[in-house]
């Protein structure tokens, strides 16, 4: 019995011990947070004089520079709601499909929380927004305190210590040091786009800290509960998944010759794009008599003809999925789900590299050819690329071609079929949106078929993204496993 009990006090000595200085900071930064708080309400007049002049001062040095100006809304985006949720979210999905579901919990609690507290502290204080010679950017609400550096310090600390475990050691002192300098850039540009006070800013930090202390206690006592070692902050939550929230620790190396794929893929741009300027050419100009200049000239006419209010409104929607936001959208859901359940780079660089290429050959080939709209009506107004090839339906195309080519070599479930039909339902459907509404010839379909074949189809030539399947390897979670995992989310959600 005593040798347990030494066995229970070894733990519970090394956590106290570890854990004294840092409760000691926590409640520091709550008392400070307090004390900060009260002056607020009162109009503190120091603090007023304070928090006034620096706003003011900082108009005055950043309002005239408009490239300054980009560049911190930028930055300040890094702690927006929309990021932060991404960011969350992906991490948690991740940690569920590899079976960390106490390190999810941690991230959803810890996450759940600052959202809680941004609004009520706001609504409890009542504090106005700056009011600047020079407004740069307009936000509704109250100010104290800064929901973006709340946010920022939270997300990326708790995201920090969850993940720390992967990080090689020599690299967990820049890996503090990095998410830090995020957290202070992200407050000062909140400070200097004139949207919050220096107090709501240093407010949000003490109550981040305050918040993230507390949550990362809970976790140390939880572990201690069940007779685990209390790690060092250093070490991160949980040392004993470091393989496990690795991003992808079985890849030995992404590309076998990386120097040559670069090469083939520069040469392939090259060819890619003189085929596109080529056709593009042809069609926009030289295609006079033809059957293609009829149907350039009779397919926009008809569909303008043939307008109603019911279809203006369903094209523009279904015309939306093929814009930058759904893209983008669609790649930073899958793209972290291939690294969550298979473990490799090589995917989301095939998809990564998808969209670039797509993009890159868009634009150059657009302002090459430089082909006017269809003689019609347009719904969307005036656009900054000309007509060919069309962006949206090219991006559609090898985003869903992306994602279909990685994803049916890699499962046997009947759903893979789904991801096929996407590949050819929805860049007919952006298609068809984009001629109705005037924005496109048929041509500009054919160069971006042109655009997405030629280009997908070097990039699983160089690539190859799906090599560790045919090499033996197996998903995270198998495909007979999935009820598995139902059970597993459920029993994450419970407390």
């Amino acid at each position: 019995m005593s040798a347990v009990k030494e066995v229970w006090r070894r733990p519970l000595g090394h956590f106290t011990e570890r854990t004294l200085t840092g409760l000691v900071l926590v409640l520091g930064a709550g008392v400070g947070f307090g004390l900060l708080l009260a002056l607020v309400r009162a109009e503190w007049a120091p603090l007023y004089d304070v928090d006034h002049g620096v706003a003011a001062w900082l108009n005055d040095l950043v309002a005239p520079h408009g490239p300054l100006v980009t560049v911190l809304t930028a930055l300040t985006g890094l702690g927006g709601r929309t990021v932060i949720i991404w960011l969350v979210s992906v991490a948690v999905i991740g940690l569920l499909i590899r079976r960390q579901g106490r390190l999810a919990v941690f991230l959803v609690v810890t996450g759940l929380g600052a959202l809680i507290l941004d609004p009520a502290l706001k609504a409890l204080v009542g504090r106005l927004r700056p009011e600047v010679a020079v407004p740069i950017g307009v936000y509704a609400g109250n100010s104290f305190p800064s929901g973006h550096a709340l946010g920022s310090f939270v997300a990326y600390g708790a995201l920090l210590l969850v993940f720390l475990p992967a990080t090689p050691r020599r690299w967990r002192g820049p890996a503090f040091a990095l998410v830090a300098t995020l957290i202070v850039f992200v407050g000062l540009t909140r400070i200097a786009l004139g949207v919050h006070f220096l107090s709501d800013v240093l407010g949000a930090w003490l109550l981040g800290a305050a918040w993230l202390g507390v949550t990362g206690y809970a976790f140390r006592l939880w572990r201690l509960e069940r007779g685990r070692r209390v790690p060092a902050l250093t070490e991160g939550l949980e040392p004993e998944a470091a393989h496990e929230v690795a991003p992808a620790p079985d890849e030995a190396h992404l590309l076998p010759h990386p120097r040559a794929a670069v090469f083939e893929l520069v040469v392939g741009w090259v060819l890619v794009l003189g085929v596109l300027y080529g056709f593009g050419m042809f069609v926009s100009y030289h295609a006079g008599g033809t059957f293609l200049a009829t149907l350039d000239t009779e397919v926009p006419r008809w569909f303008a003809e043939h307008r109603t209010p019911a279809g203006d409104g369903f094209s523009y929607w279904w015309s939306k999925a093929g814009d930058t936001h759904a893209i983008l959208l669609i790649s930073l859901v899958f793209c972290p789900l291939v690294l969550a359940v298979w473990r490799r780079w090589r995917p989301v660089l095939f998809v990564a590299l998808a969209m670039f290429g797509e993009l890159s050959l868009f634009l150059t080939a657009a302002a090459a050819v430089d082909r006017p709209r269809p003689p019609v009506g347009n719904l969307d107004g005036p656009m900054p690329t000309s007509s060919f090839p069309s962006g949206h339906i090219a991006a559609t195309i090898c985003v869903w071609a992306a994602v279909t080519l990685v994803v049916f070599p890699r499962t046997d479930r009947w759903w893979r079929w789904l991801f096929l039909a996407l590949a050819v339902v929805m860049p007919a459907g952006v298609a068809v949106s984009r001629m109705y509404r005037g924005m496109h010839h048929p041509t500009d379909f054919m160069g971006a078929i042109l655009l997405g074949g030629l280009w997908i189809g070097l990039l699983y030539w160089v690539v190859r993204p799906n090599a560790d399947v045919y090499e033996g390897n197996r998903p995270a979670i198998e495909s007979e496993q999935v009820d598995e995992l139902d059970d597993e989310l459920a029993r994450a959600a419970r407390p």
